[in-house]
């Protein structure tokens, strides 16, 4: 697997906001958002090629029991497989962070999944052909239903405009299903000002509407750093 990043931190988003936890973070995406706030893993890769081996050999050696997959897309790798068996077997809390467009027969504690609505995708002028391969791959429904069909979750949605909460309640009429009370709505933004603009309208949304207002807290407590 191309790892990206391997570190402990605190978990800033969604139901173990606070939660102590080592992020194993994939390098390598089929999606191009534009506003991804890891482009080292995304529009420019980065990273090394481990071995399962030696990505659990560097999670034994950080104190968290929380382990966060995380990316770009940790679905990209059947490693995963392998991986989550044996952070399972070590008594180890996996959670899998994902957009919900692939999926594998993998462990996970919590599966978190962010669906990409078509605001995400990147401006069809600078970048035509993930444009259109982005639009294509971004909305995988029968993934989405597999997915909370067999594991426990959460549902984040970026929200940028008034226009995504709109998509938000497409999407959840199109997925009767999903549980309101794992879904959360946070704001886009990379930093604490652009956070506050949107959150002033965004929770009394989410108060409305009972779904979960998500303060991206790693951003609060860390700036928008790697590695935090």
């Amino acid at each position: 697997m191309r790892i990206a990043e391997i570190y402990q931190s605190l978990q800033g988003e969604g139901r173990l906001t606070g939660t102590d936890s080592v992020f194993v973070r994939t390098s390598g995406c089929n999606l191009r958002c534009w506003f991804c706030d890891t482009p080292y893993t995304s529009w420019e890769p980065e990273g090394r090629d481990l071995s399962v081996e030696e990505i659990v050999e560097q999670v034994a050696a950080l104190p968290s029991r929380h382990v966060v997959l995380t990316g770009g897309e940790p679905m990209l790798y059947a490693e995963l497989i392998p991986l989550t068996t044996v952070l399972r077997d070590a008594g180890r809390h996996v959670t899998i962070e994902t957009a919900g467009t692939l999926t594998l027969p993998v462990h996970a504690d919590l599966m978190s999944i962010s669906p990409k609505f078509s605001s995400s995708a990147p401006d069809v002028g600078h970048h035509p052909d993930w444009h259109g391969r982005h639009q294509l791959s971004r909305h995988r429904p029968n993934v989405i239903r597999e997915l909370i069909r067999q594991y426990d979750y959460q549902v984040k949605f970026v929200i940028d405009s008034p226009d995504d909460c709109d998509e938000t309640q497409r999407y959840l009429a199109e997925f009767p299903d999903l549980d309101r009370g794992r879904v959360y709505l946070m704001p886009q933004g990379t930093s604490v000002d652009d956070l506050l603009r949107i959150q002033h309208w965004l929770e009394p949304y989410c108060r409305r509407h009972q779904l979960q207002y998500c303060p991206r807290q790693q951003i609060e407590w860390f700036g928008n750093l790697r590695g935090t």
